[in-house]
């Protein structure tokens, strides 16, 4: 039987029926579980916030949502006289294990800035427009070695970035997105794509231009793509980001 079972693997083998598996360095992957862990603390720090929102709410407290998020909010509370007795300690915790998650965090990130391994890497991303330490230690560490991606459609689709097409005589119909892709450099770009347009000339026309032929979220992905050509760019090339004329003299 094992001799049956070896024959069948090795003529998929020879007709090419078995997809390739990558898998990044050890060095890569190592890094990888820290930055990813990161992720669950951020998640527990909104978990928190949101179950502060609803003790705020159930004991008829008001609060400005756009507060939530700032620093100082829960002390300001606390010596608030408007809060309650009885959610008094719960302010409390709350606070000591969201200050708590995110000094663990910080000291994360500092100690991936500075890893020797990835410290000049991150810092050309950097160089990106709208490119911060997050973005870029997410595409570091979860693109992995850059080389492997032959073209710029074989990263958009990795990235889960575009659709498939569907065409019909002379129809065609794009999908969603795919769910064949890495979430985590789907989300941290899509985040990214969502801001890039506030602060950067070039890229707020492209979300103009785009949002014109279809909605927000059409734009956003196009801003997207966009990102990652620039990080693609300036990864293979390893050298720093140098801006297109026509949006440098735009941004001056």
């Amino acid at each position: 039987m094992i001799g049956v079972d070896a024959s069948k693997i090795a003529d998929c083998l020879r007709c090419d029926f078995l997809p390739e598996c990558y898998m990044d360095s050890r060095e890569i992957r190592e890094r990888r579980r820290t930055l990813r862990y990161r992720s669950l603390l951020v998640r527990q720090v909104v978990q928190l916030k949101t179950r502060l929102a609803s003790l705020l709410m159930e004991t008829g407290v008001s609060y400005d949502r756009q507060h939530l998020h700032r620093l100082g909010f829960i002390s300001e509370l606390l010596d608030s006289d408007d809060v309650v007795k009885s959610i008094r300690p719960l302010l409390r915790v709350s606070q000591d294990s969201i200050l708590r998650l995110r000094h663990i965090e910080s000291r994360m990130i500092r100690s991936l800035e500075r890893d020797p391994f990835l410290a000049e890497r991150v810092r050309r991303l950097q160089t990106v427009p709208c490119v911060g330490r997050i973005t870029a230690l997410t595409w570091a560490l979860e693109m992995g070695d850059i080389s492997r991606f032959r073209s710029i459609r074989q990263a958009i689709s990795y990235c889960g970035l575009c659709g498939d097409e569907q065409k019909s005589a002379d129809k065609t119909v794009r999908t969603p997105l795919s769910k064949k892709r890495n979430k985590h450099i789907q989300h941290m770009l899509v985040e990214a794509a969502k801001l890039a347009p506030r602060y950067d000339s070039g890229l707020a026309l492209l979300y103009a231009k785009e949002k014109q032929k279809g909605n927000a979220n059409r734009a956003t992905l196009a801003v997207a793509r966009k990102i990652l050509i620039y990080l693609l760019a300036v990864d293979r090339e390893q050298r720093d980001f140098v801006p297109a004329p026509e949006f440098s003299s735009a941004a001056a």
